[in-house]
C-alpha cells in the first residue's frame, strides 16, 4: 500500500493538503522532519501515514490525555490499531496495552513524555523496533514557547538510550522563528525536511469588541447562533462558573471546564460537548488542546489571553473542517491587569535557575504587550497575527472586524503632543490613567496627591472624551511614540520618537471608526449566520436529507460511544447530501469516506440516501 492508497483507504481523501506530501516523503526517505502548520491543516496525517508504511512502531509523544484519546479513537474508527499509554489508564490497563505493544499489535502508540524514562517503558522500548518518534505540540520543548513543558526535555535522553536512532519528526501549529530554531536544536533534528505552510486560517472571521457589558454582548451573539456550537474562554475559574451559570439560566445549553473541577466532572463535561449533548463549552485555557471536534463554529474570548500564541491556538479550534467560523475577543483594560498578575505570580518552571526565570518572565510580559496591542489596533487583525509569526502580506484580509469597519484618517497631533508633553513634564513617573486624567482635568484625590493639577498640561484636553484619549494613547504605544515599563506599575516612558512630536516635526494621523463597532458586528452576525451554516448551500430538500444524515450519525455515535464527528464530519455529510451516492463505489467518492468506513457504515447511510 502506497501513501495515496493509505490516504484513501483509511482516511477517505483523494489528495493531500498543502505541506503534507513533502513531509511524508521526507520521513519515508528516512529524514527527520519539522512541520509548522495551522490547526486543522492535517498535521497528524504527516506522521500517521508513514507509520502505517514503515516497519516497526511509531511513538507519538503528546502532552495531553485528551489529545491522545481523541486521536487514538479516530484511528481505531478508521480501522487502524492504535493505543495510548498515560496516567488515565489503571495499572492493569497500562500493562495490558504494553504487552500488546510488545506483540506488535499497534503500528502507532501515543505516549506521555513523563512515561518515557520509566523502567517499564524503557524495557519495552529497548526490545522493540521503533521506526519513528513523532513529537506533537513540539513548541512545548522550548522554554521560550508559550507552553514550555520540562518533561519534553526528556525526549532527547530517551532517544539517546535507544539502540538505534529512529526518524525524528516534530509538529506544531504556533512557533516563532526563535521557537522553531529551539525545536531543531533541542531535539537535535538532523538536516530536517522543514515545511511551514503558513499560519493563515482564511475561513475564520477575526473580531475584537470592547463592550460595556460583556455578558450582554455574549448573550446576543449566542442567541443569533442557536443552531451552532462554540467555545467561550474565560481567564478565571470564577468567571467560567459565572458565565456558564448565566447562560444556562437564560436557556442556553452550556457546560463548563476548568482545573478546579474533579477529573470525573471535567471528563463528563468534555464528553457532553464533543458528543453534541451540550452546545456551548465555557472554559479556562485548560480546555481544548487536542480536541478535534470539527464543527465548533465560534470561539469567543470573554477576556484577552496572555499572548498571541495562546490566542491563535485557541481560535484554531474553530471550524477545523474548513467551513466558515467566527473568533471574537471581548477586550477590556482589566484583562491586561489580570494577565499581568498571572505573569508576575507564575509558579511554572520552578526548576529553572533564577536568571533564566527572570528572562522568561520578561518574555511573557513582552508577549502580553503584543497581545494588548492586537486588542486595540485599527490595522488588519489577521495581518497583525501573521506578522507576529513572521509572515508579511497585505494589510487587508476582508474578513476581520477592522477590515469590515469604515475608518477615516483623523489628525491627532495636538492630542498626542499634550499626552507626550504631560509624560515629559511629570518626569516619566506615572501610569496611563494618571496621564489621561491629568490632561482631561480630573479632580481626583490621586491627581491632587500627586500634584498633577499643577502640571502645565492639566486640563489641556478637557473637551476630548476619555475614550478618545485612550485610543490615541494606545496608538502612541503601538507606534513607539511612547512606551510602558514591564514592571507591575506599568509606568509610561518617552521614546526616541517622542521628541519628533514635541518639536512639531511630524503630523500624526490615526484611523478611527466612522460608525460604532456594534452596528458593524450586528451586520456581520446576520451575514455570518447564513455563511457559517454548513447547510446554507443546500436547497430545502437537501437540507432535510442533511439533517436525516446527521440524525443517523448521532445514533451510530451514541451506540458506539464515540463523538459524532469521528463517525463522519459535517463537511462529509454535506458532500454526501449534495452528490447523493447510490452505491458503495459512489460513496467512496465522498470526501472523508474511506474503505473501512464504507464497509462499516455504508449500508446504513445508503438506505437514507
Amino acid at each position: 500500500m502506497d501513501k495515496f492508497q493509505a490516504l484513501k483507504h483509511y482516511f477517505g481523501y483523494d489528495q493531500f493538503r498543502e505541506g503534507q506530501e513533502p513531509l511524508i516523503d521526507g520521513i519515508l526517505e528516512g529524514r527527520d522532519a519539522l512541520g509548522i502548520m495551522p490547526t486543522g491543516s492535517g498535521k497528524s496525517l504527516c506522521f500517521q501515514i508513514p507509520a502505517l508504511m514503515m516497519k516497526g512502531i511509531t511513538l507519538v509523544i503528546s502532552p495531553l490525555i485528551s489529545l491522545m484519546k481523541d486521536q487514538v479513537t479516530t484511528l481505531n474508527q478508521a480501522g487502524i490499531h492504535a493505543a495510548y499509554l498515560n496516567s488515565s489508564l489503571t495499572a492493569s490497563q497500562y500493562y495490558k496495552a504494553l504487552s500488546y505493544a510488545k506483540e506488535g499489535r499497534y503500528p502507532i502508540i501515543y505516549v506521555a513524555p513523563e512515561r518515557l524514562m520509566t523502567d517499564d517503558f524503557l524495557d519495552f522500548a529497548l526490545q522493540t523496533e521503533i521506526s519513528m518518534i513523532a513529537v506533537d505540540e513540539a513548541h512545548c520543548v522550548s522554554q521560550w514557547g508559550q507552553d514550555f513543558r520540562p518533561s519534553y526535555l526528556k525526549i532527547v535522553d530517551f532517544i539517546g538510550k535507544l539502540p538505534k536512532r529512529p526518524v525524528i519528526s516534530a509538529f506544531t501549529a504556533t512557533a516563532t522563528k526563535e521557537v522553531r530554531e529551539d525545536v531543531i536544536d533541542i531535539l537535535m533534528l538532523r538536516e530536517p525536511v522543514l515545511v511551514a505552510t503558513g499560519y493563515d486560517r482564511p475561513n475564520l472571521y477575526l473580531g475584537v469588541q470592547s463592550p460595556k457589558d460583556k455578558y450582554a454582548a455574549l448573550k446576543n451573539y449566542v442567541d443569533l447562533h442557536m443552531e451552532q456550537c462554540g467555545i467561550v474562554y474565560c481567564l478565571t475559574r470564577k468567571l467560567v462558573e459565572e458565565v456558564c451559570s448565566r447562560l444556562n439560566a437564560d436557556g442556553f445549553s452550556a457546560t463548563r471546564y476548568h482545573a478546579g473541577l474533579s477529573d470525573a466532572e471535567r471528563r463528563a463535561n468534555q464528553e457532553d460537548f464533543i458528543f453534541d449533548r451540550r452546545a456551548i463549552m465555557v472554559a479556562t485555557n485548560a480546555f481544548g488542546m487536542g480536541i478535534d471536534k470539527s464543527n465548533v463554529r465560534y470561539v469567543i474570548h470573554y477576556n484577552m489571553p496572555k499572548n498571541l500564541e495562546s490566542y491563535y491556538q485557541e481560535v484554531g479550534r474553530c471550524s477545523r473542517d474548513g467551513e466558515p467560523g467566527e473568533c471574537i475577543l471581548l477586550y477590556s483594560g482589566k484583562d491586561v491587569v489580570t494577565n499581568q498578575m498571572f505573569v508576575d505570580n507564575n509558579q511554572d518552571n520552578q526548576e529553572l535557575d533564577p536568571l533564566t526565570r527572570k528572562i522568561v518572565v520578561e518574555r511573557d510580559r513582552d508577549r502580553l504587550k503584543k497581545m494588548t496591542f492586537y486588542s486595540y489596533t485599527n490595522e488588519c487583525l489577521r495581518d497583525y497575527i501573521l506578522r507576529y509569526f513572521g509572515e508579511y502580506g497585505e494589510n487587508y484580509c476582508g474578513n476581520c472586524s477592522n477590515c469590515l469597519t469604515q475608518f477615516e484618517s483623523v489628525d491627532v497631533t495636538d492630542i498626542s503632543r499634550a499626552l507626550i508633553g504631560c509624560v515629559e513634564t511629570s518626569r516619566q513617573r506615572y501610569g496611563t490613567t494618571v496621564i489621561i486624567d491629568t490632561v482631561h482635568g480630573a479632580n481626583t484625590a490621586k491627581i491632587r496627591n500627586y500634584r498633577m493639577n499643577e502640571n502645565p498640561h492639566y486640563g489641556a484636553l478637557a473637551k476630548v472624551p476619555v475614550y478618545r484619549l485612550r485610543q490615541v494613547m494606545n496608538h502612541l504605544f503601538l507606534n513607539d511614540y511612547l512606551a510602558v515599563t514591564d514592571d507591575e506599575y506599568s509606568i509610561v516612558k518617552l521614546t526616541e520618537k517622542s521628541q519628533i512630536v514635541l518639536e512639531a516635526e511630524e503630523t500624526l494621523f490615526m484611523k478611527l471608526a466612522k460608525e460604532q463597532e456594534t452596528s458593524i458586528r450586528e451586520k456581520s452576525s446576520k451575514k455570518s449566520r447564513k455563511s457559517n451554516s454548513a447547510v446554507a448551500e443546500l436547497n430545502e430538500a437537501d437540507e432535510i436529507l442533511f439533517e436525516k444524515l446527521r440524525a443517523l450519525r448521532f445514533q451510530i455515535a451514541k451506540e458506539e460511544k464515540v463523538p459524532p464527528y469521528i463517525v463522519f464530519s459535517d463537511k462529509t455529510l454535506l458532500h454526501m447530501a449534495v452528490i447523493k451516492p447510490k452505491t458503495k463505489e459512489e460513496m467512496l467518492t465522498v470526501s472523508g469516506v474511506g474503505e473501512f468506513k464504507v464497509e462499516k457504515y455504508g449500508k446504513s447511510f445508503l438506505e437514507i440516501l
